[in-house]
C-alpha cells in the first residue's frame, strides 16, 4: 500500500471514529436521531477501527483471564403496564389469566410482569453476571412518565446494594439540555443515596458531540447511548470503550463511551424485523466478532421484554457468552476497569 493510500485509509478511520458525518447533519429521523440508513459507512457489522487498533498492538487483559467482556444493560421505561392495552393484548394472545391479573398489577406487585428486577438479577446470577439498570426520573408532566422514582427507592437500593448498577435513563429532552440532565441526575441520586455515574438516553436520542459534552459537564463517568436504534452493530467502528473526540474544539471529551451494540427492539418488530432465528444468528455473529477483538459488546434488554420467547432469547445470550469465557458485567464495572 502506497503512502497516499495509507493516509487516505487513516483519514477514513479517523472520520469514522469521530463520526464526522454526524456533525450538523441536515437530516434526522422523527426523534432527531442520526439513523444508520443515512450513514455513508455501510459495513456496520465490522468493528473497523477496533481491528485497526489491534493490528497496531492494542492489547487487553480482562479480570480472571476472560476472553472478552459483555456489558448487560436494561432501560426501565415502564414499571406499570398500561392496563387496557395490556389486558386487550393478553386476550388476543389467549393469555386469559394475564388479562385478569393486569388491571390489578399496580396495587398487587406479584401480578405485575414489569416489576421484575429481582427476577432479572436472579437469572443473571445463574451465569455469574451483573448488569446496569437505567431508570427514568421524570416529572409527571413529561412525555412517557410511567412511574415516580421515589416509589422505587427500596427496589433501586436493593439493586445497588447487591452489586448491580443503577444508572440514569435521561428523558426525551435530556440529550440536548445540560440543565435537564443535571436535574434528573440529582433527583435519582437523592433517592439512591449515592453518586450516579452511568447514563443512557431515552429512545437513544443523541447528538454528536453535544450530548457527550453535556454528560461530561454533568459529572457522568460514562455513557452507553451511542448505538443505532434502526440497526445493530458498531456505529463508529469500535467494539471497545473509548474517549470521544470533539473535532470542532479539537479536544478529547472527559467521558467514556461504552458503545451500544444490540438492542432487543432493534432486532425484531421495531426496526430490523429479523425474527427470532435470524436475530439469534446475527447476535452470535456479533458476539463472536467482539470475542476475536477482545472487545466489549453492550446488550440492551428492556425489563418489559423479559417474558416468553424474548426471555429465552436473553438467557441464550447469557449462556452463550458465559460458555465462551466472557466477563459478564455492568457498565460501572467496565468503566472502572477501563479507567484503571
Amino acid at each position: 500500500m502506497g503512502t497516499t493510500q495509507i493516509i487516505k485509509q487513516r483519514e477514513d478511520l479517523w472520520n469514522l471514529y469521530t463520526k464526522k458525518e454526524e456533525y450538523n447533519s441536515p437530516f434526522t429521523d422523527e426523534y432527531e436521531r442520526f439513523p444508520y440508513y443515512l450513514s455513508n459507512h455501510r459495513d456496520i457489522f465490522e468493528p473497523t477501527v477496533s481491528k485497526f487498533l489491534i493490528s497496531n498492538n492494542l492489547e487487553l487483559e480482562y479480570p480472571e483471564n476472560k476472553n472478552f467482556a459483555v456489558c448487560f444493560t436494561h432501560d426501565i421505561d415502564v414499571v406499570y403496564p398500561k392496563r387496557i392495552m395490556s389486558s386487550t393484548k393478553a386476550i388476543i394472545d389467549r393469555k386469559f389469566t394475564d388479562a385478569f391479573k393486569l388491571p390489578f398489577s399496580k396495587t398487587y406487585r406479584p401480578w405485575n410482569p414489569y416489576w421484575n428486577f429481582k427476577q432479572i438479577m436472579e437469572l443473571e446470577a445463574k451465569y455469574d453476571a451483573k448488569s446496569s439498570f437505567y431508570f427514568l426520573s421524570l416529572n409527571p408532566e413529561e412525555a412517557d412518565f410511567n412511574y415516580n422514582i421515589k416509589d422505587l427507592e427500596s427496589e433501586i437500593g436493593f439493586i445497588s446494594d447487591s452489586g448491580w448498577e443503577v444508572g440514569l435513563h435521561g428523558g426525551h429532552e435530556s440529550y440536548n439540555s445540560l440543565t435537564d440532565i443535571q436535574e434528573k441526575k440529582r433527583r435519582l441520586e437523592k433517592v439512591l443515596g449515592k453518586e450516579v455515574i452511568g447514563y443512557r438516553n431515552h429512545y437513544l436520542r443523541f447528538i454528536v458531540p453535544n450530548t457527550w459534552e453535556f454528560l461530561s459537564k454533568a459529572g457522568f463517568k460514562y455513557d452507553s447511548t451511542f448505538g443505532y436504534s434502526d440497526c445493530a452493530g458498531f456505529r463508529n467502528g469500535m467494539c471497545h470503550p473509548f474517549r470521544p473526540y470533539n473535532v470542532e474544539t479539537e479536544k478529547e471529551i472527559e467521558i467514556l463511551e461504552i458503545p451500544l451494540t444490540i438492542m432487543d427492539r432493534t432486532l425484531q418488530e421495531n426496526y430490523m424485523k429479523l425474527g427470532l432465528e435470524r436475530a439469534w444468528e446475527l447476535t452470535k455473529r456479533l458476539i463472536d466478532i467482539v470475542e476475536e477483538c477482545k472487545g466489549v459488546i453492550t446488550i440492551l434488554w428492556h425489563n418489559t421484554e423479559m417474558r416468553g420467547e424474548n426471555l429465552k432469547f436473553y438467557e441464550n445470550v447469557l449462556k452463550y457468552c458465559y460458555e465462551n469465557n466472557a466477563w459478564l458485567t455492568s457498565g460501572e464495572n467496565i468503566c472502572n476497569f477501563w479507567e484503571s
